[in-house]
């Protein structure tokens, strides 16, 4: 298992690497500039500027500087637009607000996209698996840029139970609809992978052999059944468990909760590169690390898969 891990580690490394490269390239070669706007700057204040944040020179030396700064101080550099923050101040701030909210939206999409998958698929083609898919499909035709508004419409406007938007502190009635409106597309596809997956493991010879031998379907359930269950399961929580702790755009924009996504739009539409640049870089550090979390899972459940 240790060599497992190591082969594991030793190919997220370049891998992150390229990622930072290209996309300091891709963010540099784009047309237009941080400092560009409808009036131009005077040649000598445009100079003073670049050779402030060091865009004065070449740009082969750029690029290894910042690299340099990513991969040993862990430093994304200063903000273009926000004055006197630097990136990691950012993302220190905005950061924290996503994975809360994030991190719960994740518990509950789990925990009731995998609750709504079994029970659908133990009782298939009953009133509980038509339930299950009924609520699994409606889940998934709203996703979250249309389940936000229409939950603060009606729990904000028409109810008036819930704050329609703020963070304040993380308080639990500011939570909420973020969750909810985060974690219902997830969960929506959770229990469809789940409920599909179950399915074909309770058609298996293996189950067919414990129920023959008389075993209780509960034990049979939980012993034999769940673990190969999840195999495609976890295949689609690593990405979405990045993209739930990283946030959605759509959520802090429609809820103002001050997450890193508003600060990902406010940086592309002011060309705020080093922003942009360190929230795609955290973004696709921790798509790899989780990516690397689910393989280590399947190895666990399944050890034909470290050979």
């Amino acid at each position: 298992m240790l060599g497992y891990i190591l082969r594991r580690l030793a190919i997220a490394i370049p891998v992150l690497l390229i990622l930072v490269v290209l996309s300091f390239i891709l963010m540099y070669t784009a047309p237009g500039g941080p400092f560009n706007s409808d009036r131009p700057l005077p040649p000598e204040v445009m100079a003073n500027i670049e050779a402030k944040y060091g865009l004065d020179q070449p740009f082969w030396k750029q690029i290894a500087t910042y690299v340099w700064n990513v991969t040993t101080q862990f430093d994304f550099g200063p903000s273009f637009q926000y004055k006197n923050r630097t990136v990691n101040d950012i993302i220190a701030q905005g950061f924290p607000v996503t994975l809360t909210y994030g991190f719960w939206s994740f518990v509950i999409a789990v925990t009731f996209g995998i609750s709504l998958g079994v029970a659908a698929a133990i009782r298939q083609n009953t009133w509980l698996d038509y339930t299950a898919v009924g609520i699994s499909i409606g889940a998934q035709v709203l996703p979250n840029f249309v389940m936000a508004p229409l939950l603060i419409m009606f729990f904000t406007l028409y109810l008036g139970w819930l704050p329609g938007g703020g963070w304040e502190g993380g308080q639990w009635n500011y939570v909420i609809l973020p969750v909810t409106a985060l974690a219902t597309s997830y969960m929506a596809s959770i229990a469809r992978i789940t409920r599909s997956s179950m399915l074909e493991v309770l058609n298996t010879n293996f189950i067919r052999t414990a129920q023959a031998k008389g075993l209780p379907k509960q034990q049979i359930i939980v012993r034999h059944a769940m673990k190969p269950t999840l195999m495609p399961v976890l295949s689609y929580l690593g990405p979405a468990f990045v993209g739930m702790i990283t946030g959605s755009v759509l959520i802090d924009v429609f809820f103002s909760t001050g997450g890193i996504g508003q600060y990902f739009v406010n940086s592309a539409f002011n060309r705020d590169y080093s922003v942009i640049m360190g929230i795609t870089i955290l973004v696709g550090a921790l798509t790899i690390m989780f990516n690397l979390v689910v393989d280590l899972l399947y190895a666990w459940i399944d050890p034909k898969i470290r050979y």
